[in-house]
C-alpha cells in the first residue's frame, strides 16, 4: 500500500471511530426508573410525515438547528454523513441524490429525477434533473455525479469502503444518466445515495489551497465560523424551486439539556438530541413536533478477537458478554432511563425478530471463565477507555460486573477520542473497550457488515467467521423483506454461537422542532432535509 493510500486508509478509519465513540458520549446520568428492555418507539411523534406539511408554505421564515455534532468541515470526505454528525448541514448545502422515505423505509429520488432497477438489483440507472446546476453555476451532469463519487472513494471516507466493495462500474452513458453496475445483488443500494456518495460536491471546490463548499444543495454558505455557527442563505436557482425559508442557521446545541431548554426558549427552532432519555421525554411533553429513533447496536462492548488477545477464545468472549451487567451501566451512565437488550436488532424495528440468548447470566459466564482459567488462561483484561466522565462511569460499571465473575479488570485511560480509535482501528491495541455503531432500519445489511463483514476495514473486533460472512452476503442480496428478516434471525442466532462482541442495548435519538416549523423531511440516519421547510 503506497504512503497516501495508507493515508486514506488510517483517516477513513479514524473517522468511522470517532464516530463511533462520539455516538456514546451524549449520555446523561441522573435519577431515573428502570426501562430495560422497553423499547422507544420509533416513528413522528406528532403522528406521520405528511402531518408536519400540511399548510399553505409562507415564504421569509427563518430556523437556527442546535446541532449534536457541530461540524468543522462542509466536505463530505471529511466530515461523516450522519444526522449527530454534520449531515443535515452537509445535506442543506450538497443535497443527497436519494432520500428515505421516513413513512415507508423505502427510496425517492430527491435531487435526482429517478432511479431504476434492474430486475436482478445488479444495475441501477439515475436519471439527473435537467438544469441542475451547483452554487458556482456549473452543471451537475453525470460526470459530475462520477467524478464527485470517485472523490468520495478516492478520499477513503465513511462509507467509501462500503462503495468499493459494492460498485463494480460507474457508466455515464449520456449527460443525465449515471449507471451503477454492482458486484452483486443489493435491493438497499440505494442508501449510498442517500448518505456521502450521494452528496455531489462541485469540480471547483478543491481548486486553490482551501476547499470551497460547492454543492447544489438548496442552500449556500453565507458564513462558516467553525465552533460556533453556520449561516446558509437559499439558492433562487435550486433545481427543487428556491427555499422558502430566507435564512438556515446551524449552531452546536450546547448538549441535550442545554439544547431542550434553548428550543423551549424560542432561542433554537429545531435540536438534536442523542441518548438522553430524560431530555427526550421532556421535549416530548411539550408537544413538539418531531422524530424519534430508537437504533439497535447503540452500546456496544467491543470485544478484541485477535489471535493474540484474551477474546481469541471463543469461551471468554461468551463469559464478557454473559458477565457484563448491561442494567448497571445505564445506571451508571444514563440514571437508568436507557433501554438494554442484547439483540442485535430492537424491538420495534421492522427487522426485529425473536432476541438474543446473550441475556445477563453471571453464573454462566463464571462457568465459562472458569474452563478459560483452566487451560492456562489468567483472566486479566484490559478496558480502554477516554477521560470523558460517561466513559469513566461505563468503565467501572464494567470492571465491576466482570470482576464479579472472576475477570480481574484494568482500565486504561486514553488520553482523547482520536487515541482510543486509533487503538481500536488502527493498532488493535485493546482487549474490550465500550463503542456504539448504530444500526440503520432503512438498509439492515450496511451496519451489520461494517461490525461483522471479516474484511470490513470498519471491523474493530477482527472477527471473521465464514458462516457470517455467507449470511451477511444472504442479507444483503434477498430481495424481499420476508427473506432479509428471516436471515437477520439466522445472523443474530450465528452471533449468539460465536459473541463477536457485547451488545448493551439500543440508543434513542429525538429531532424535534417547534409548531412554527413545517416542510422538514426526516432521511437517513436521522438527516433532515429543509429544502421545502417553512415558518408558519
Amino acid at each position: 500500500m503506497s504512503t497516501a493510500a495508507r493515508r486514506r486508509a488510517e483517516r477513513a478509519l479514524i473517522t468511522v471511530g470517532v464516530v463511533a465513540a462520539l455516538a456514546l458520549a451524549g449520555c446523561a446520568s441522573g435519577e431515573g426508573g428502570d426501562r430495560s428492555g422497553e423499547a422507544a418507539a420509533t416513528g413522528f411523534i406528532d403522528g406521520d410525515q405528511a402531518a408536519q406539511l400540511t399548510g399553505d408554505p409562507e415564504g421569509g421564515g427563518e430556523v437556527t438547528f442546535g446541532s449534536y455534532g457541530f461540524p468543522d468541515s462542509l466536505d463530505p470526505v471529511v466530515t461523516p454523513v450522519a444526522g449527530f454528525t454534520g449531515g443535515t448541514e452537509l445535506a442543506a448545502v450538497y443535497d443527497t441524490l436519494m432520500r428515505a422515505d421516513a413513512d415507508t423505509g423505502e427510496f425517492v429520488p430527491q435531487l435526482a429525477e429517478s432511479l431504476e432497477v434492474s430486475d436482478d438489483l445488479t444495475e441501477y440507472t439515475l436519471t439527473l434533473r435537467p438544469g441542475t446546476v451547483f452554487s458556482d453555476g456549473s452543471v451537475l451532469d453525470a460526470e459530475a455525479v462520477a467524478a464527485s463519487i470517485d472523490r468520495f472513494v478516492d478520499g477513503g471516507a465513511d462509507v467509501a469502503w462500503e462503495w468499493s466493495r459494492a460498485v463494480a462500474e460507474v457508466a455515464t452513458p449520456d449527460a443525465r444518466t449515471v449507471v451503477f453496475t454492482l458486484t452483486e445483488p443489493w435491493a438497499g443500494f440505494p442508501i449510498l445515495l442517500s448518505m456521502g456518495p450521494g452528496m455531489i460536491v462541485g469540480a471547483a471546490a478543491d481548486d486553490g489551497e482551501d476547499f470551497r463548499p460547492i454543492g447544489a444543495g438548496p442552500f449556500e454558505v453565507d458564513r462558516f465560523d467553525i465552533g460556533s455557527e453556520l449561516v446558509l442563505r437559499p439558492r433562487a436557482d435550486y433545481v427543487g424551486g428556491a427555499p422558502h425559508l430566507s435564512r438556515l442557521t446551524f449552531v452546536p446545541s450546547g448538549g441535550a439539556s442545554g439544547g431542550a431548554d434553548s428550543l423551549d426558549a424560542g432561542q433554537l427552532d429545531a435540536v438534536f438530541v442523542y441518548r438522553d432519555d430524560e431530555v427526550i421525554d421532556r421535549i416530548i411533553d411539550t408537544g413538539a413536533h418531531g422524530y424519534r429513533d430508537s437504533q439497535g447496536l447503540g452500546a456496544l462492548v467491543m470485544i478484541n478477537n485477535r489471535d493474540d488477545r484474551p477474546g481469541a477464545d471463543p469461551r471468554v468472549r461468551e463469559a464478557i458478554a454473559l458477565g457484563v451487567d448491561a442494567e448497571l451501566v445505564d445506571q451508571r451512565v444514563n440514571g437508568g432511563r436507557g433501554v438494554t437488550d442484547p439483540a442485535l436488532v430492537p424491538a420495534g424495528s421492522r427487522w426485529a425478530g425473536d432476541g438474543s440468548t446473550l441475556d445477563h447470566d453471571p453464573d454462566r459466564a463464571a462457568a465459562l471463565l472458569a474452563e478459560a482459567k483452566a487451560d492456562g488462561y489468567d483472566g486479566r483484561l484490559t478496558y480502554l477507555a477516554t477521560s470523558d466522565p460517561s466513559a469513566q462511569e461505563a468503565a467501572q460499571a464494567v470492571q465491576a460486573s466482570l470482576g464479579a465473575v472472576g475477570f480481574d479488570v484494568t482500565v486504561d485511560t486514553a488520553p482523547t477520542v482520536t487515541d482510543q480509535v486509533r487503538r481500536m482501528y488502527i493498532d488493535h491495541d485493546f482487549d474490550i473497550t465500550r463503542s456504539g455503531e448504530g444500526f440503520l432500519d432503512e438498509d439492515p445489511f450496511l451496519r451489520l457488515y461494517s461490525s461483522l463483514g471479516s474484511d470490513s476495514a470498519n471491523n474493530a473486533s477482527g472477527y471473521a467467521d465464514e458462516e457470517m460472512d455467507a449470511l451477511l452476503t444472504e442479507v444483503k442480496t434477498a430481495p424481499t423483506d420476508d427473506e432479509r428478516r428471516a436471515v437477520i434471525g439466522r445472523i443474530q442466532e450465528r452471533f449468539d454461537a460465536t459473541v463477536p462482541y457485547a451488545v448493551l442495548g439500543p440508543s434513542t435519538v429525538l429531532v424535534a422542532w417547534d409548531d412554527d416549523v413545517r416542510g422538514v423531511v426526516r432521511s437517513v440516519d436521522n438527516i433532515l432535509l429543509f429544502d421545502r421547510a417553512w415558518v408558519s
